[in-house]
């Protein structure tokens, strides 16, 4: 099981990073630790990746399967209350973006993500994806 968070700005953007070992745009976020809750793997996860402390709980705002890895991911749409953006080991840039740019950066599967945590009066989606594209 793997958490994400999407930081979103008083603009309504969400923050990504962009990840050292593929170079691909996606929400902060990563694997459970054995024995760490599930707020506690995303408050460390999103610290560890952007340098922001963000505020619990946060808001579920989607469920994400990937069919072939067999991973099932939590999306939360996250308050960030201290912090700076820094890079870290996993992580190679920030950026700041739009509802577009999310779309134009991020393969579909994690754009999506993004999306849905952006749409904050809709109820957590349920998708399935390949590791790119949905099914």
């Amino acid at each position: 099981m793997s958490v994400a968070g999407v930081i979103v700005d008083a603009h309504g953007r969400a923050l990504l990073i962009q990840r050292r070992d593929n170079g691909q745009w996606e929400p902060p976020g990563g694997v459970l630790e054995p024995g760490e809750t599930i707020p506690d793997a995303l408050q460390r996860e999103v610290l560890e990746e952007t340098g922001f402390k963000i505020a619990l709980p946060a808001t579920l705002t989607g469920v994400y399967k990937n069919m072939s890895g067999l991973i099932v991911s939590l999306v939360f749409r996250c308050e960030a209350v201290d912090g700076a953006p820094t890079t870290g080991e996993e992580t190679y840039a920030l950026r700041w973006a739009t509802r577009k740019e999310v779309s134009e950066l991020a393969d579909e599967a994690y754009a999506i993500r993004v999306l849905d945590a952006l749409d904050a009066t809709s109820p957590p989606a349920v998708r399935a994806h390949d590791g790119v594209k949905l099914v």
